[in-house]
C-alpha cells in the first residue's frame, strides 16, 4: 500500500489546481482512496495519477458526478437483487421442491466479488475520493438540515463498503440459505399431540410453522371455551421446539401414537430420540458468517455495531434504552391488570401472546368473511386497488399502488420484498389454507401490504433514486402494523368498540412489550457470542436458556408468573435473520406515532407524504414524518391513560 508521504505531493498538486476552496474535500477524498487502495489498484504513481484525474472540484460536474453513479449503482444492484429475488422464488413460495435444483438457483449469485470489482474497476474509489463518507454521529448531529443532494452523495459514498472477499460472500450465502431453510421448514406435525384430558385438538395432518403459526394458535385459544388447555399444551410445543427436546419421530410425521408434549411421551413411554441441537448450530453458522465479515470492517468489527451504527442508524445504547423504557413503563401495571379482568383468571406465561384488547369475531367467522370476499390469494391480489379506495386512497393511486403488488404463498412466514427498480412490482408472501387464503392469511396479508404501500411509494415518489426506501426496518415495520390494524376495517367489520382508540393504545403498548423481552434475549445472546467465540451448540443452547430465564424474571414473571418454557428464545428470526427483532419493537412505537399523528388527517394522503421523505437517519425522518423523535414513553403515556378509561368502562 503506498504511504502516507506518497499522498502528500497529490494532496498539494490537486489543491493548486482546484483552489483553496477544495482543499478540505481533497485532503479528505485523498485520504479515504489512500485507506482502502490497495497494491492490487497500483503503485503510488497510479494512486497519484488516479486521484489527479478522477477528481471533480467543478460544484455542477459533481452534481453531474451523483447523477451518474446514482443512476449506475442502482441499475447494478437493482438487477442484482430483481435476479435474486427471482431465483429465490421456489425455494420461498410454496410448492413442491425440486431437491436437485432448488437450492443451487437459491444460492447462485452472478457476481459474488461486486464488492470487489466495485474497487478494482475503480468506481467505488471516485466516490470515495469526490464525496464525504460521515460517521453516525455526524449523520445524526447534521443529517437533518441536507438537501436531497447532499443525502444522495452521502448514500452513494456509504454504499461502498469494504473489500469482501468472494469467499466470504460465499460462505454468507451457503450458511445464510441453510439457516433459512431450516427457519422456513420447521413445522412442527401436531395431529397426534393430546392434551392432559386426553383430547387431540388438532386435525391429524395439521403441521405449525415454529414460531409463527404455534404463537398464532396459542392466540387463537382466547375465543375457545376450551381454548386454555390447548394453549397449556402448545406451550410445551414451543418450549420443546426452543431446547431441542421434540421427538424426533413427530418431526418425521411417522408417529401414529398420543403425543403428550408435558412429559414428553408417546403412547405414555418417554421420547429418547430427540431433534437435538440443530436451531443452535443454526445460530452458530450466522455467528461464523458474522465472524468473517468483522475483519472486513475496522470501524464496525461485530454484526451488533453493523446491525446498529450501518443498517439501523441509531445507536445500539439507544435502542436498548428504547426497549427497557417499555418494559419498564409504569403502564405495564393498568394493562396487565386489564387482561386478567378480560380473562377473568390469573395471567400465564402464554398471555405474552395476548391480542384481543378489543372483543374479535370467532375465527371460523372471519374465515367466512374472508372467503366471500377474497376466495384465496388470487382474489386479494384483484381486489387490491378496490380495497386501497376503501381505506380512501384516490382512484389514481389506489390503481397504481394495487396494481403493483403481487400476492403470493409463502412456504415459511410471510414476508414482503420491495422492487429495486421502478420497473418491477412488490412482492407481497403470506399464508393460507389449502384452498382459501382464511383469517391468518389475510391478517398477514394486510401486515404485508403495509410492507408494500411503503415500498411502493418509497420507490416511485422520494426526492432521488438514491433515497429510495425508508431509513431502516423499523419504520417499513411502523407501516405493516398501521395497515394490520385495519384487517377488520377491510372485512366489514367496522369499530368494535366505542374506545376503539383507547383498545388500539393498549394493544400497541402490549404488543411492543411482548417484543421487546426476545429483542433484548437476542442482544444479550450475542454479547455473549463475542464473549464467547468458540462455544459449541450445546453452550448456545444453555446460554439462552438462562438469559431467557433472567429476563422473564426481571421483566415479566410479576404480571404472567413463572415460566417454564424460555418462551422469551422462541421466535425464529434469531436464527435466520440475526438481531432483527428490536425493529419490531421500535416499528411498535413508530407505529403509534404515526397513528397518532394521522387521527383527524387523511391516512392516505399522510402515507404518501411521510414514505415519500426517503432514506435519511430515523429520527430525522420520524421528525419531519410526525414532528419528533422515536420515543416509547409516549406510547407507554398513552397506553396509561387508555388502560385507566378501560379498566372504568367509561
Amino acid at each position: 500500500m503506498p504511504t502516507a508521504t506518497a499522498c502528500s505531493p497529490t494532496t498539494d498538486e490537486l489543491i493548486a489546481l482546484h483552489g483553496e476552496d477544495c482543499r478540505e474535500r481533497i485532503e479528505a477524498g485523498v485520504a479515504r482512496v489512500r485507506e482502502r487502495w490497495t497494491d492490487q489498484d497500483g503503485d503510488a504513481e497510479a494512486l497519484h495519477t488516479f486521484c489527479m484525474t478522477r477528481f471533480v472540484g467543478d460544484p455542477a460536474k459533481l452534481s453531474d458526478l451523483i447523477d451518474r453513479l446514482e443512476k449506475a449503482t442502482e441499475q447494478v444492484t437493482g438487477h442484482l437483487y430483481e435476479m435474486h429475488r427471482t431465483l429465490r422464488r421456489w425455494s420461498d413460495l410454496r410448492g413442491e421442491r425440486m431437491n436437485e435444483i432448488d437450492d443451487l438457483l437459491a444460492m447462485f449469485d452472478p457476481a459474488p466479488d461486486l464488492s470487489d470489482q466495485f474497487y478494482k474497476q475503480k468506481i467505488a474509489f471516485v466516490a470515495l475520493l469526490n464525496f464525504d463518507r460521515p460517521d453516525l454521529d455526524t449523520m445524526l448531529a447534521d443529517g437533518d438540515h441536507w438537501t436531497p443532494e447532499q443525502w444522495a452523495a452521502v448514500r452513494i459514498c456509504r454504499s461502498f463498503g469494504p473489500r469482501i472477499p468472494a469467499e466470504v460472500a460465499e460462505l454468507a450465502r451457503e450458511l445464510g440459505h441453510k439457516s433459512d431453510t431450516f427457519v422456513s421448514d420447521f413445522h412442527v406435525p401436531v395431529g397426534s399431540l393430546v392434551t392432559p384430558d386426553g383430547n387431540r385438538p388438532f386435525d391429524a395432518d395439521r403441521k405449525l410453522l415454529a414460531h409463527w403459526i404455534i404463537r398464532e394458535e396459542l392466540r387463537g385459544g382466547y375465543a375457545d371455551e376450551d381454548g386454555l388447555s390447548r394453549q397449556r399444551a402448545l406451550m410445551w410445543v414451543m418450549g420443546r421446539h426452543i431446547d431441542g427436546t421434540i421427538p424426533a419421530s413427530i418431526m418425521s410425521g411417522d408417529l401414529e401414537g398420543d403425543w403428550d408434549p408435558s412429559t414428553n411421551t408417546i403412547d405414555g413411554v418417554e421420547a429418547t430420540e430427540l431433534v437435538g441441537l440443530e436451531r443452535y448450530e443454526r445460530w452458530l453458522d450466522m455467528f461464523t458468517v458474522a465472524k468473517a465479515y468483522d475483519v472486513h470492517y475496522p470501524d464496525h468489527p461485530t454484526a451488533i455495531a453493523r446491525k446498529f451504527d450501518l443498517q439501523r442508524e441509531i445507536p445500539e445504547a439507544e435502542v436498548e434504552r428504547q426497549l427497557l423504557d417499555l418494559l419498564e413503563s409504569p403502564a405495564r401495571e393498568p394493562l396487565m391488570a386489564y387482561v386478567a379482568e378480560r380473562l377473568g383468571r390469573p395471567l400465564e406465561a402464554h398471555d405474552i401472546y395476548f391480542d384481543e384488547i378489543a372483543p374479535s369475531k370467532p375465527v371460523e367467522e372471519l374465515d367466512a368473511l374472508v372467503r366471500s370476499q377474497f376466495g384465496d390469494h388470487r382474489g386479494l391480489q384483484l381486489a387490491l386497488p378496490n380495497l386501497l379506495r376503501g381505506l380512501g386512497y384516490p382512484g389514481g393511486s389506489a390503481d397504481f399502488l394495487g396494481s403493483r403488488v403481487q400476492v403470493e404463498i409463502a412456504r415459511g412466514a410471510g414476508h414482503a420484498m420491495r422492487p429495486y427498480l421502478p420497473e418491477y412490482n412488490a412482492w407481497l408472501r403470506t399464508n393460507s389454507l389449502d384452498h382459501e387464503l382464511g383469517w391468518d392469511g389475510f391478517d398477514t396479508a394486510m401486515h404485508e401490504l403495509g410492507h408494500n404501500l411503503e415500498q411502493l411509494i418509497s420507490t416511485h415518489f422520494v426526492p432521488r433514486p438514491a433515497l429510495r426506501g425508508v431509513p431502516n426496518t423499523a419504520c417499513t415495520e411502523a407501516f405493516a402494523f398501521l395497515y394490520q390494524g385495519l384487517a377488520p376495517q377491510v372485512l366489514g367489520l367496522g369499530e368494535t368498540s366505542k374506545h376503539a382508540d383507547d383498545c388500539t393504545a393498549a394493544q400497541t403498548m402490549l404488543e411492543a412489550c411482548q417484543i421487546a423481552g426476545p429483542a433484548l434475549l437476542e442482544l444479550h445472546v450475542w454479547r455473549w457470542l463475542y464473549a464467547n467465540p468458540d462455544a459449541d451448540a450445546t453452550a448456545l443452547r444453555d446460554q439462552v436458556l438462562v438469559t431467557a430465564d433472567e429476563l422473564w424474571k426481571v421483566h415479566f414473571e410479576r404480571f404472567l408468573g413463572p415460566d417454564k418454557h424460555a418462551t422469551l428464545a422462541a421466535y425464529q428470526h434469531m436464527i435466520g435473520y440475526p438481531l432483527y427483532l428490536a425493529d419490531y419493537a421500535l416499528g411498535h412505537i413508530i407505529s403509534h406515532q404515526i397513528r397518532q399523528h394521522v387521527q383527524g388527517r387523511d391516512l392516505s394522503t399522510e402515507t404518501l407524504r411521510i414514505c415519500s421523505i426517503g432514506s435519511i437517519t430515523p429520527d430525522a425522518w420520524m421528525r419531519r414524518a410526525v414532528g419528533s423523535g422515536i420515543d416509547a414513553t409516549t406510547l407507554g403515556q398513552d397506553a396509561a391513560n387508555a388502560c385507566g378509561r378501560l379498566l372504568k368502562g367509561s
